[in-house]
C-alpha cells in the first residue's frame, strides 16, 4: 500500500486536513505521515522535514506528497535531492488541491492502488465541486463498452438521506476496488455518463442524491450483487 505524505506550512492545518479526510474516508490503513511548520512551531516549510517523512514512509509501493502552497513544493522538491535516490524513485509529487486531493488520494489508497493511479485520483479532486458549481470537469467518465465481454447489470435506489456524500461514496469505492475487476456506475434519474466505480471523483460527480436509481455495471455479477446490495443497505451509514 502506498504512503502519502502532507507538506504544509501550518501544522495545524495539516493535522486537521489529516483528521478530515481520514474521519471522512475511513482510510485508517494508509500510512501518512506531515512535515508542516518551522522547527521553531511557526508558519513556513523545512525541506528537513520533508526529508524525515518520505524517510519514515519510504516503501515498496511508493509515498504521495500533497502539498499546500507554492514554497511547500519548492521544499518538496529540494528534500527530493537529499533522500537517499532509491527513496527518491518511489515518490511522486502530486498538484492536487490539498484538502480534496488527499480525500481522494486516501480512498484511492486504501482500496489497494497504485501510486500513479492515487496520483490520478488526487489530481482529479476538483472535479465533483467544478460540476456542481456548473465549472469544467476534469477527466472523462468511463465508457460502458466492455470490449465485448458479457456485462451484467442492476440497478439500485440510493437510500441515503443525503445521497453519495463523501464518506458513503468512500465506501463504495473502497468496496468496488476490493471486489476487482472494471466495475462502472451510472445515475438513472439525471441520465449521466458511466463512471468508473473505484474513482471516489467519478462516484461524486454522479450527483446521486436520496431516491435517485443508480445503475451497476460489471462483468462479474458477484460484484453487482455485492455492490447493489451494500448501496441499498446505506453504505454503512444507515
Amino acid at each position: 500500500m502506498i504512503a502519502v505524505l502532507v507538506v504544509s506550512h501550518s501544522r495545524p492545518l495539516a493535522e486537521a486536513a489529516v483528521s478530515l479526510a481520514s474521519q471522512m474516508v475511513g482510510a485508517g490503513d494508509v500510512p501518512v505521515a506531515i512535515a508542516a511548520g518551522t522547527a521553531e512551531g511557526g508558519l513556513g516549510t523545512d525541506a528537513l522535514a520533508v526529508v524525515a517523512g518520505l524517510e519514515q514512509l519510504d516503501n515498496p509501493d511508493g509515498t504521495l506528497v500533497l502539498s499546500d502552497l507554492g514554497s511547500a513544493v519548492l521544499s518538496a522538491e529540494m528534500a527530493l535531492e537529499m533522500v537517499d535516490p532509491s527513496v527518491a524513485r518511489r515518490v511522486l509529487l502530486s498538484p492536487a488541491p490539498l484538502v480534496e486531493g488527499l480525500v481522494a488520494g486516501l480512498v484511492t489508497a486504501g482500496s489497494g492502488a497504485g501510486l500513479r493511479e492515487c496520483a490520478a485520483e488526487a489530481a482529479r479532486g476538483l472535479a465533483a465541486k467544478q460540476a456542481h458549481l456548473g465549472g469544467d470537469e476534469l477527466g472523462e467518465v468511463e465508457s460502458s463498452d466492455a470490449d465485448g465481454a458479457e456485462v451484467r447489470a442492476a440497478i439500485v435506489r440510493i437510500v441515503n438521506p443525503s445521497g453519495l456524500h463523501a464518506r458513503p461514496a468512500a465506501t463504495l469505492v473502497s468496496a468496488a476496488g476490493k471486489l476487482g475487476g472494471e466495475i462502472r456506475l451510472r445515475n438513472v434519474t439525471t441520465g449521466s455518463g458511466w463512471v468508473s466505480a473505484v474513482s471516489l471523483t467519478g462516484v461524486m460527480i454522479l450527483g446521486a442524491a436520496l431516491g435517485h436509481e443508480v445503475e451497476v455495471e460489471a462483468g462479474d455479477p458477484a460484484a453487482v450483487s455485492a455492490l447493489v446490495e451494500l448501496i441499498a443497505a446505506g453504505l454503512g451509514e444507515l
